[in-house]
């Protein structure tokens, strides 16, 4: 069975500067050969979202296999076309199927981590703020335990 999660709002521009933040911490780490993970924490716990931590570090990672060279970052204000990308494919206006040509099974992991990152990101919103208004999260029964 397959759901459809629809693409979290970048109605602010803190959301959308969080993730540009997350992305050049990431890129930063990677680039001076830390771990990647808690620089992540350190800028998305300051607003709640920890639990999007490995979230994101999986998303870079297939995004720069998908991509098939390192995401470049941009500077100060100034924002990367890889940066646009990135919250074009969270926010769903750039589907990835038209931004990035690649092997078949680097387009599957990307996709299921853009999905993946859709559906934490708003249960993250919804978490930090108690707001689900036209976010629908599926319910499905659990069945019984058959011993």
């Amino acid at each position: 069975m397959t759901r459809h999660f629809p693409p979290p709002s970048f109605d602010d521009a803190a959301h959308r500067s969080l993730l540009v933040e997350a992305a050049r911490c990431w890129r930063n780490a990677r680039d001076t050969g830390q771990a990647a993970q808690p620089c992540l924490y350190k800028i998305l716990a300051s607003h709640n979202w920890e639990m999007l931590v490995p979230v994101f570090d999986s998303l870079m990672h297939l995004c720069e296999d998908a991509l098939g060279r390192p995401v470049a970052v941009g500077d100060a204000a100034v924002l990367s076309g890889d940066e646009y990308l990135l919250l074009g494919l969270i926010d769903g206006s750039k589907p990835r199927r038209a931004c990035i040509d690649c092997a078949e099974g680097a387009a599957s992991a990307l996709d299921c981590a853009i999905c993946s990152t859709r559906i934490m990101m708003g249960l993250a919103f919804a978490r930090t703020t108690g707001d689900v208004a036209g976010r629908v999260m599926p319910s499905q029964p659990v069945p019984p335990v058959m011993h």
